[in-house]
C-alpha cells in the first residue's frame, strides 16, 4: 500500500477531501508563511509556555511583521488580506496554540476592528499603524463578573463630567489585558452603550492578571478595573452606539473561531494518526487494529468536514454574503467537531495523551475554554433556532 504519510497519494491522509485545492494562490502562501512561523517559532517552545502560564509578548512585533495583526482590514499599515486568508492565517496559528489564534484575533478582530470601523480619524491615525506592527497591543473589555451572554446587562457605566467622561465599572475574562496598551471598552451610558478607546495607562485603570487557568495558559487572560476613569470625549467610538457595536466585533473574531478550530483539530488528529503508525503493540502498529482505524477515520472525517464549512464561510464572506446566523452554524459545529476530535486523539495516546509531550492534552483543554468563549454553545444554538423559526428563544 505505500508509505500511508505520502502527500503524492491520491487519498491524501492529510486531506482527504483535497481541500488544498479551493485555496488560491496568494491565500496558499499567506498559509504556508503562518505555517512557517508556527512551526518555527511557536511549536518548539510551546509546551513550556503553556506549562508555565505565560505568553511570549515578544513575538508580537514578529507576527506585525508578517502581517498577520489586522491583516483583513484595510490601510493604516494593515495588510487588507480577504477574509478566507485571514481564516486560514487562523487555522495555522490555532494549529500552534489557541493563545496564538486568541492573540491575534483579539488584536485584529476585537481591538483594531472597531476602531477601524467606528473610530475618528485621530483614532486611526494613533492606534492602528502601531497595533498592526505589534508595538501596540489591543483588548476588548465587554463581558463583565456577571455579565456574560447577557452584554446588554453590563454594569460598567459612562457619565458625563463638564467635557470629559468618567467610567466606572469591572471587565472579566479579557485576553490580552494584562499586556495592553489599550482597551476598547464598552460602557452604559445615558444614550446607551458605547465604545471607549482608553489608554491603558490612564489613572484609574488596572489589569489583574488571572492565574490557576487550566486551558488558554499561553495566553495572558485578565480582569480589568476602571475605577474614576477620566477621558476626553476624543475617546468616543464615535460611529456607532448601542450593542450593535461590540456585537459586530464578536461576529468578526467568531470567524476568526470557526477556521482556528480546524487547525486545532488538524493538529490532534495528524498527532494520533503518526502515533498509530509507530506504536507496536501485539507484533505491528496500532494502526493495523480495526477499533483504532475506525477512531482515525472518525477524526478525519471530522476535520474534513469542518474545514469545507470554514472555507464555504469564507467565501460567502468575501462576496460580502455572509449573515451572523451562518456564522454561529461555523462556530457551534466546527467548536464540537473539534473537542471531539480531541478527546478521541487523547484517547488514541493512551497515557502520552496527558503529556505535553504531545500536543493533544494541550489543545483539548484550550477548546473547553473556545467552545465557552465568543458566544457559548447555548447562545449559538439559539442564534440559529431564532433563524430557522423566527422565534426568540433567549427570554
Amino acid at each position: 500500500m505505500g508509505d500511508p504519510l505520502d502527500p503524492t497519494r491520491s487519498d491524501n491522509p492529510r486531506d482527504m477531501l483535497a481541500i488544498s485545492t479551493l485555496i488560491g494562490q496568494e491565500e496558499r502562501e499567506i498559509q504556508q508563511t503562518v505555517r512557517r512561523f508556527v512551526t518555527d517559532r511557536v511549536l518548539p517552545d510551546i509546551a513550556d509556555w503553556f506549562d508555565q502560564g505565560v505568553f511570549p509578548r515578544e513575538l508580537a512585533k514578529e507576527m506585525g511583521s508578517l502581517g498577520l495583526l489586522g491583516m483583513h482590514l484595510d490601510g493604516y499599515g494593515c495588510a487588507g488580506t480577504n477574509a478566507t486568508s485571514y481564516g486560514l492565517a487562523c487555522l495555522e496559528l490555532e494549529a500552534g496554540d489557541s493563545g496564538f489564534r486568541s492573540f491575534v484575533s483579539v488584536q485584529g478582530s476585537l481591538a483594531m476592528f472597531p476602531i477601524r470601523a467606528f473610530g475618528s480619524e485621530e483614532q486611526k491615525q494613533e492606534w492602528l499603524p502601531r497595533m498592526a506592527a505589534g508595538e501596540a497591543i489591543g483588548c476588548f473589555g465587554l463581558t463583565e463578573p456577571d455579565s456574560g451572554s447577557d452584554p446588554g446587562s453590563m454594569r460598567t457605566n459612562a457619565r458625563r463630567d463638564g467635557g470629559d467622561w468618567v467610567l466606572n465599572g469591572t471587565k472579566m475574562w479579557i485576553t490580552n489585558g494584562g499586556i495592553a496598551d489599550v482597551a476598547v471598552v464598552w460602557a452604559r451610558t445615558d444614550g446607551g452603550v458605547r465604545g471607549f478607546v482608553v489608554p491603558t495607562d490612564t489613572p484609574g485603570f488596572s489589569a489583574n492578571n488571572l492565574h490557576k487557568k487550566m486551558s488558554l495558559r499561553a495566553s495572558v487572560t485578565s480582569e480589568l478595573v476602571l475605577d474614576n476613569v477620566r477621558l476626553p470625549e476624543s475617546a468616543v467610538l464615535p460611529g456607532v452606539s448601542g450593542l450593535r457595536g461590540p456585537l459586530s466585533c464578536l461576529n468578526e473574531a467568531r470567524f476568526g473561531i470557526l477556521f482556528g478550530v480546524v487547525g486545532a483539530a488538524r493538529a490532534c488528529y495528524e498527532a494520533a494518526l503518526d502515533y498509530s503508525i509507530t506504536r507496536q503493540q501485539f507484533g505491528k502498529p496500532i494502526a493495523g487494529f480495526q477499533l483504532v482505524q475506525r477512531k482515525l477515520v472518525e477524526m478525519m472525517v471530522s476535520v474534513n468536514r469542518s474545514a469545507l464549512v470554514a472555507m464555504h464561510l469564507g467565501r460567502l464572506k468575501d462576496a460580502g454574503q455572509l449573515t451572523p446566523a451562518q456564522v454561529s452554524f461555523g462556530k457551534l459545529d466546527n467548536v464540537r467537531q473539534a473537542i471531539d476530535v480531541a478527546r478521541e486523539a487523547r484517547n488514541s495516546l493512551g497515557a502520552n495523551g496527558i503529556t505535553l509531550e504531545y500536543p493533544v492534552i494541550r489543545h483539548m483543554t484550550n477548546l473547553e475554554s473556545v467552545y465557552t468563549y465568543e458566544g457559548t454553545n447555548e447562545i449559538h444554538t439559539l442564534a440559529l433556532g431564532r433563524a430557522i423559526t423566527g422565534e426568540d428563544a433567549y427570554r
